[in-house]
């Protein structure tokens, strides 16, 4: 089995808009489930998973999420992207902070999901990845055992694990979970400036090397005030 990566990517720059007033003065990676900072939730769940290093990006209120990680003194150890000047999206967010991550594959996570412990989805990424086949793995939650999303799914996934966009199907079955793995090179030539991950999941579909594996826990989103009360309600519920 190929070693896990120890490195790790949290996109933690959006601007949280859906959040309303309350993103208006809390970067939404510090908003807070079950009485714990967002961003707190995701680096607790790769550190549990071996990760030694987190790179985590920055734009809105910066200097509170600075202030925070500044405060933290469990693993991993944090090092800072700065877009302060400049939102780069995911993809070019993870551009960006190339330099940071060392190694030929590491995780990529959104801030703004919670996998509640004992959270099995890195392992499972782990314990499936590919790279001779694979460009990117993604960790997928089912649609029906989602809370807190409101889209319409995102991928199909075939017997061999391969993912296909949903199109113009009214829903998926599968929600991509905000957590994957991914090859370094799959960022060579990539755009410098702003620009979404979705274009590089394309790119890997059309080769074949876009593959899935499925969550087996609790998936909380958090994106909207409606989604932090269905979060802490699923919390309770537990």
């Amino acid at each position: 089995m190929t070693p896990a990566p120890t490195v790790a990517m949290v996109l933690a720059a959006g601007r949280g808009t859906r959040l309303g007033a309350l993103g208006m003065t809390t970067p939404k990676p510090l908003v807070k489930i079950g009485g714990r900072a967002l961003l707190d939730h995701v680096l607790d769940e790769v550190a549990a998973t071996g990760v030694q290093t987190a790179v985590v990006n920055i734009h809105h209120l910066p200097d509170q999420v600075r202030a925070h990680l500044a405060a933290r003194r469990a693993a991993p150890r944090v090092v800072l992207s700065d877009e302060s000047d400049e939102l780069l999206e995911t993809g070019g967010g993870v551009v960006k902070a190339l330099p940071l991550l060392p190694g030929d594959a590491f995780f990529v996570l959104n801030s703004d999901v919670v996998r509640p412990a004992p959270a099995t989805g890195l392992v499972r990424l782990a314990g499936a990845w590919l790279p001779d086949r694979m460009d990117f793995l993604l960790l997928l939650q089912p649609y029906d055992r989602t809370v807190g999303f409101e889209g319409a799914g995102d991928y199909r996934m075939a017997a061999d694990g391969r993912l296909h966009w949903r199109g113009t199907a009214p829903v998926a079955p599968y929600v991509y979970a905000g957590a994957l793995l991914c090859r370094r090179a799959v960022f060579d030539g990539a755009p410098s400036g702003a620009f979404s991950l979705k274009r590089l999941f394309d790119k890997a579909e059309a080769a074949g090397r876009l593959f899935g594996v499925v969550n087996d826990g609790l998936w909380l989103h958090v994106g909207s005030p409606e989604g932090i009360a269905a979060a802490e309600a699923a919390l309770t519920m537990r």
